[in-house]
């Protein structure tokens, strides 16, 4: 009797136990075909900031490790020959618009009475001219004088008529104005003037240099005296919000994942933590698994590169830390972004 027990009470057990092995192989099945799970290390974009111009290092005001805002001022360069050269061309500028006020206002009143005396005198010279033509003619005539002052008296009077036609013409002229291709070329010349001088202000604007975005400084590559060309970084700059984390989706899986789907993102670092994310990309192009996570059962495996993308507001999140990657394959819609997913002010 008491051997029967043992044998009921073994079967019961062995029941139990299967049952429970069945309900674990069953969630664990649904676990896994409702989440993904991959894994990756944390990448970030970088910014070699420079100046536009050329010129010697004056003040260099962030240090490694500082974080610095969108629009915060870094670095500047030596501004004086900048400042001789916008003096410079405020001067050109100054003195061309007063051309063109001169040539828009036309001839003035006085200019043009002057215009009209001269035309009056030279009338006269040629009247006068005529009377000592008419003279030295009759006495030529009657031999009284000789030919030679007739020849000056005919001369004296070719040159009164053309000044007489010269005033009028500068009369003429005087009352017209100036003409208008004057104008358009004088319009021409300042708007060079201005374009220079605008030139010149953005080059002196240029000797200050700004954070493109809030980021932080990761290397200070030049000191204060060096000489620096737009082609010399001066900062190294880290943008570390939003980050992603660079991973390899399995061919098998490619089906289940789309952009703008969310992500979860774990990391030793802060265990028991998840870091919200999502789907940013996906490449197009297959490839074989890479070298820094291949096993021999994964060498011939195809995979798809993905970045899962993840606000980074605390800068907990660090370039190259490992992490793990869980994508919920159930009532998980991808999303389209706002531009600015994180916010500007981050």
């Amino acid at each position: 009797m008491a051997s029967r027990k043992r044998t009921l009470a073994g079967l019961l057990l062995i029941a139990v136990l299967a049952g429970a092995l069945v309900f674990w192989l069953t969630h664990r099945s649904s676990a896994s075909g409702n989440r993904l799970t991959i894994y990756g290390n944390v990448d970030i974009r970088q910014v070699q900031a420079a100046f536009d111009d050329n010129g010697r290092v004056q003040h260099l005001l962030v240090q490694e490790g500082d974080r610095v805002r969108a629009g915060q001022l870094l670095a500047e360069i030596d501004p004086v020959r900048f400042q001789d050269a916008v003096a410079r061309d405020q001067a050109a500028v100054a003195a061309q618009e007063q051309v063109l006020a001169k040539l828009l206002a036309g001839t003035r009143p006085e200019e043009i009475a002057e215009a009209r005396a001269d035309l009056a005198a030279a009338t006269a010279t040629l009247h006068n001219a005529e009377l000592v033509w008419r003279r030295q003619k009759a006495l030529a005539a009657d031999r009284y004088v000789p030919k030679q002052s007739l020849d000056d008296a005919a001369a004296a009077l070719k040159g009164a008529r053309a000044k007489v036609e010269r005033s009028r013409q500068a009369l003429a002229l005087a009352i017209r104005g100036p003409r208008k291709e004057d104008i358009a070329a004088a319009r021409a010349q300042l708007a060079a003037d201005r374009a220079a001088l605008a030139l010149a202000q953005r080059q002196l604007q240029d000797t200050k240099l700004y954070a493109p975005a809030d980021a932080v400084v990761q290397d200070r590559i030049v000191e204060v005296g060096d000489m620096v060309s737009p082609s010399t970084p001066v900062f190294s700059l880290a943008l570390d919000n939003p980050v992603w984390v660079r991973a390899y989706l399995p061919e098998k899986a490619l089906g289940k994942v789309r952009l703008g789907m969310r992500a979860e993102i774990e990391s030793d670092s802060f265990p028991g933590q998840r870091f919200p994310g999502w789907v940013g990309f996906i490449s197009p192009t297959a490839e074989f698994t890479p070298k820094t996570v291949q096993t021999t059962e994964l060498r011939t495996e195809l995979v798809y590169r993905v970045r899962v993308y993840a606000c980074n507001p605390d800068h907990r999140l660090r370039l190259g830390m490992p992490v793990t990657v869980q994508i919920p394959l159930v009532d998980n819609r991808p999303e389209s972004l706002p531009e600015h997913p994180c916010g500007r002010d981050h």
